[in-house]
């Protein structure tokens, strides 16, 4: 690693903590989760919120914009939504002359940070068109390519309770995003200052730490950061170890339906490098594997019907197989 790199990484970490001390004002008592997408961010990828109503979500993609520079639009997916409702579409206008031309207006999608709150409850045809944006950043409307935002991050919101009525994202379209975080309720002194801080007169103020071209160079130092081989010998135990199919994986047949693709092991790769930056280390550990399996497997993998039948969870099958295949216990 060159002075360079290394000064580099130290002066982001260095802001990272005054950008999370930024966010730790606005959304408390929730400090994995910060650090879950700020590392999804980091990374260049998209993070899947699953959590009830009421927990702060909204709240953080909010301050998330605020802090990290960034343009944010939320969207409110409901059933009746059209896939132009978020891209946007073209629009006949006549002109003082007389004469007439089509004009392009962008959807909400034209953003560098998009809340997709409840994207279950739209329809496929508008699921896969987000989605498709989300991979390819940019679309396709009247034969032509339209750029989105840069960076482009898509932090889309799920009820893990209420299924009446909604379309569950398919597989292949969860394995689109990077992390799939879980909200759960603030312990009750978190939830006391939450309280005092949000009742008063008064509320907590954010300021940009960030701006959207120093984000986009985060991303590059990230991607340079080293990786040992013993962290890339224990993302491939891992990934490959919950996978029925594989011979690392034979105990699990009866287990799981199927395993996570090499996508969880590129995102693996990648989110270590994050977290350990977010901790002010300046190469991941095997631990950092440990605590990100439950995030960028949970949703890669699925539970066959004699499993669920026995009672058994997806989050008790990755700390298993995370406690075999690298020979400690997966991180809280």
């Amino acid at each position: 690693m060159t002075d360079e790199l290394v000064t580099r990484i130290e002066a982001l970490g260095d802001r990272l903590a005054v950008a999370k001390a930024m966010i730790d004002k606005r959304f408390i008592g929730q400090e994995k989760v910060v650090d879950l997408v700020l590392a999804s961010i980091l990374c260049g990828g998209h993070a899947l919120l699953v959590g009830l109503p009421g927990l702060g979500k909204t709240r953080l993609v909010d301050t998330l914009s605020t802090v990290l520079g960034l343009h944010g639009n939320r969207i409110q997916f409901t059933p009746d939504l059209m896939p132009a409702d978020i891209l946007g579409s073209e629009v006949l206008e006549t002109a003082a002359d007389g004469s007439r031309a089509f004009r392009f207006i962008e959807g909400p999608v034209f953003c560098q940070l998009l809340m997709a709150d409840e994207i279950n409850r739209a329809s496929p045809r508008t699921q896969s068109a987000l989605l498709q944006a989300m991979q390819e950043r940019e679309v396709t409307i009247a034969g032509q390519h339209r750029p989105l935002g840069r960076p482009f991050h898509v932090l889309a919101t799920q009820n893990p309770i209420e299924q009446e009525g909604t379309y569950p994202l398919p597989e292949a379209q969860l394995d689109r995003f990077l992390l799939q975080i879980d909200v759960a309720y603030p312990v009750r002194q978190a939830e006391r200052d939450i309280l005092l801080a949000t009742t008063g007169a008064t509320e907590a103020v954010v300021h940009p730490v960030f701006t959207a071209e120093e984000l986009l160079s985060a991303q590059e130092v990230i991607r340079r950061m080293p990786v040992g081989d013993s962290v890339v010998e224990a993302i491939l135990d891992l990934v490959r170890g919950c996978r029925p199919g594989e011979p690392e994986g034979a105990a699990l047949a009866g287990t799981l339906a199927w395993g996570p693709g090499p996508r969880a092991a590129q995102a693996l790769m990648l989110a270590v490098r994050a977290r350990a930056l977010l901790e002010g280390r300046l190469a991941p550990s095997v631990a950092d594997v440990a605590a990100l399996a439950q995030p960028v497997l949970v949703h890669r993998m699925a539970l066959t019907f004699a499993a669920r039948a026995r009672g058994e969870s997806l989050a008790d099958v990755i700390a298993a197989a995370t406690a075999r295949s690298l020979g400690l216990e997966a991180a809280a």
